[in-house]
């Protein structure tokens, strides 16, 4: 079952130049992105954050998962509010989404969702996914994530 969601905007960081799941690379430079995020407090920089949901963004894929794609971190905020000079801003355009939940220890939760995704016979757009961390996902023992992954129509 698919649900379509408007677009949105996003602040926070994005990762320099694109990543791939090739020899474990996107596991790295996005762990890195993510420890930037924290020990940056980024979260904090971010004004006029309308939830303190975190969104993990893959998107601008080269061709599907196998291939080079860009990583953003960031919070949801209105569309018209400034984003400050040392962050950045990307806009989620309105897409169909197919909707997985992670669940259970993190960060393993997440990686075995993800191969279920890859394996799954969903008919994928590669346009923008995301991953969506909210209370939920603080128990890292027992943690539940939404991955919304954009389908074709």
């Amino acid at each position: 079952m698919t649900e379509k969601k408007g677009d949105f905007k996003l602040v926070g960081l994005q990762l320099n130049g694109k990543t791939t799941n090739q020899n474990n690379q996107s596991s790295k430079d996005c762990g890195n992105l993510w420890q930037k995020f924290e020990t940056g407090k980024i979260f904090d920089l971010i004004p006029e954050k309308l939830s303190n949901k975190i969104f993990a963004v893959y998107f601008n894929y080269e061709k599907d998962q196998t291939t080079p794609f860009s990583y953003f971190i960031g919070c949801k905020v209105d569309k018209n509010s400034e984003t400050p000079k040392e962050l950045e801003e990307i806009m989620i355009p309105t897409q169909e989404y197919s909707k997985f939940k992670a669940k259970g220890v993190m960060t393993g939760c997440i990686t075995d969702t993800w191969k279920e995704i890859w394996n799954s016979d969903i008919k994928r757009k590669f346009g923008f996914d995301f991953e969506v961390y909210d209370e939920r996902s603080q128990d890292w023992s027992n943690a539940e994530v939404d991955i919304y992954i954009s389908t074709i129509e």
